[in-house]
C-alpha cells in the first residue's frame, strides 16, 4: 500500500506557486495578491520605523538626562535665620559631606555646586541664563561638556573665565577669547538697597550636551568665582552626584541620605523626568498596539485576495480531489499561498524599515528641504535631530507579529477550500 505523501510536498509547493502567477484573465486575484504585499510591506516598514524612533528617542533622551545632569542632588532641608527669618538651604561643611558621599558604594563623583539665574550681555543682545558654579576637575568629568565633548576652546583654562553652552553663544554672538558681561540684581548691599551686581569673563570654553535647554541656558563658572560673585562664600548650595548604574540610583538613597548627614534632602533624575519617562512608556505601548492593528488590517487583504482565488479556481479544486488529493493538501496548498504573500510582504518591510532607521538623518533632511525648513524644532522637542535605534528585540517582535498574523488569517480561506465539496465543484463545469 503506498504511503501518503509528507505535509508540504514539492507537488504542494508548485501547484501554489502557479496559483500565484495567476493568468491574465485571472487578474483580478494577481491584483489582490499585489494589494496584499504592499500592505503587509508598507505595515512591518511602519512598525519598524516607529519602533525604532521610539527606542533611540529614548535612548538619546535618558542619555542627555544623564549626560550634563546629576544623577542625585544632595541639598540641605534648610534652617530659619533668626534675624530675616528667611530658610537659609546652603552647605556650610560642603566639603566633608561631598567626602562622605564619594565614599558610597556605587557613587562615581560627587561636586558641590553654585548655582544662579543672572542675565548675559554681549554684543549688545541680552540672554536668560543659569550659572553653575564648579571646581575645573570635577567640569571635566561631565559627559557631554568635559574633556572629549564636542566643544571648541581649552577646558585647561576653566580657571580664566567661564565656560558656555553653544546655544548661549549663538544667542549672544561670541566665541572663544571673547568677552560677556553676567548681570545679576542680587549684588552689593548699600545703605541705599541692593545695587545690581555686573562683571565681565572672558569666554573659554563653548560646549554642546546635545540638549537645546542646556545648550540654550547653562554657563560653568570656577567654583571660587561662583561664590564671590553671589555672596556665598564658605558654601555650597547644593552637591552634585554621580552614580554607576543611574538606573537602579534609588537602591543607594539611604546610603546617601546618611552620608549627607543631618537636615540632607534628595532629588535623583528619576525625580525630575520619571513622569515624562513614564508617559513615554505609555506612549509606545499605544503606538505598538495601533502599528499592529495596521499590520492586521494589512494581514486581512491576504484573506480577501484568497477567496477571490478559491472562488477561481473551485474547478481546479474539484479535479485535485477527484484525483486523489487530501484536503490537507488541499489546506496546505492555499496555506502557501496567503503564507508566501506574509513572507515577501514581511521581508520587504523589514528591509524598508531598517534602511530607514540606518538613513533617517538623510531621509529627514530631504523631508526639511521639501518643507522648507522647520521640520524638527529643538526649542520644543529639547533634542536637535530625530534620533533612531535599531534593537534586535523590535525587528524580531515585528517580524513575529507579522508572520505570525499572516498565517492567522490564511488559515480561514484555505479550510475553505480543503472543504469544498468536488461535486459541487464540478456540476457546472
Amino acid at each position: 500500500m503506498a504511503s501518503s505523501p509528507p505535509p508540504f510536498a514539492p507537488f504542494e509547493w508548485m501547484i501554489a506557486w502557479r496559483y500565484l502567477r495567476a493568468k491574465r484573465a485571472e487578474g483580478g486575484v494577481s491584483v489582490m495578491t499585489w494589494i496584499s504585499l504592499i500592505g503587509i510591506t508598507l505595515a512591518v516598514f511602519a512598525l519598524i520605523a516607529t519602533l525604532a524612533v521610539r527606542s533611540g528617542f529614548r535612548a538619546e533622551f535618558v542619555d542627555t538626562i544623564l549626560g550634563a545632569n546629576a544623577h542625585v542632588t544632595v541639598y540641605s532641608i534648610g534652617r530659619v535665620e533668626p534675624v530675616s527669618g528667611r530658610i537659609d538651604r546652603s552647605l556650610q561643611d560642603f566639603e566633608a559631606t561631598a567626602e562622605r558621599l564619594r565614599a558610597v558604594p556605587g557613587v562615581t563623583r560627587a561636586a558641590p555646586l553654585i548655582k544662579g539665574q543672572v542675565m548675559a550681555n554681549a554684543n549688545g543682545r541680552n540672554a536668560g541664563i543659569e550659572v553653575f558654579g564648579i571646581a575645573q576637575a570635577d567640569l571635566e568629568t561631565i559627559p557631554r561638556v568635559g574633556i572629549g565633548a564636542e566643544a571648541f576652546g581649552d577646558i585647561a583654562r576653566f580657571g580664566e573665565g567661564v565656560a558656555i553652552g553653544s546655544g548661549v553663544a549663538r544667542e549672544l554672538g561670541v566665541a572663544v577669547g571673547e568677552r560677556i558681561r553676567i548681570i545679576s540684581p542680587d549684588g552689593v548691599k548699600t545703605a541705599f538697597g541692593t545695587s545690581p551686581r555686573v562683571k565681565a569673563y572672558e569666554v573659554v570654553y563653548v560646549f554642546t550636551a546635545g540638549r537645546w535647554d542646556i545648550d540654550r541656558t547653562r554657563i560653568y563658572m570656577p567654583f571660587a568665582e561662583a561664590q564671590s560673585y553671589f555672596n556665598r562664600e564658605g558654601t555650597a548650595d547644593e552637591i552634585e552626584v554621580m552614580v554607576e548604574d543611574p538606573d537602579h540610583v534609588d537602591d543607594l538613597s539611604l546610603a546617601l541620605l546618611r552620608a549627607g548627614g543631618d537636615g540632607a534632602q534628595l532629588w535623583s533624575w528619576r525625580d525630575a523626568s520619571g513622569g515624562f519617562l513614564r508617559a513615554l512608556e505609555i506612549e509606545d505601548n499605544v503606538m505598538f498596539i495601533i502599528m499592529a492593528i495596521l499590520v492586521l488590517i494589512a494581514a486581512m487583504n491576504i484573506v480577501s485576495g484568497l477567496i477571490m482565488l478559491v472562488k477561481n479556481k473551485g474547478r481546479d479544486i474539484g479535479i485535485l480531489r477527484t484525483m486523489g488529493l487530501s484536503e490537507g493538501s488541499v489546506l496546505r496548498v492555499f496555506f502557501i499561498c496567503g503564507a508566501f504573500t506574509g513572507l515577501i510582504g514581511t521581508v520587504a518591510g523589514v528591509i524598508l524599515g531598517c534602511l530607514f532607521a540606518i538613513y533617517i538623518d538623510q531621509v529627514f533632511s530631504v523631508v526639511n528641504y521639501f518643507a522648507g525648513g522647520g521640520v524638527w524644532d529643538p526649542s520644543i522637542r529639547g533634542i536637535y535631530n530625530v534620533p533612531a535605534k535599531l534593537e534586535a528585540a523590535d525587528v524580531i517582535s515585528a517580524i513575529v507579529l507579522s508572520l505570525g498574523l499572516s498565517f492567522l488569517v490564511t488559515i480561514f480561506p484555505a479550510r475553505r477550500a480543503a472543504r469544498m465539496n468536488p461535486v459541487e465543484a464540478l456540476r457546472y463545469e
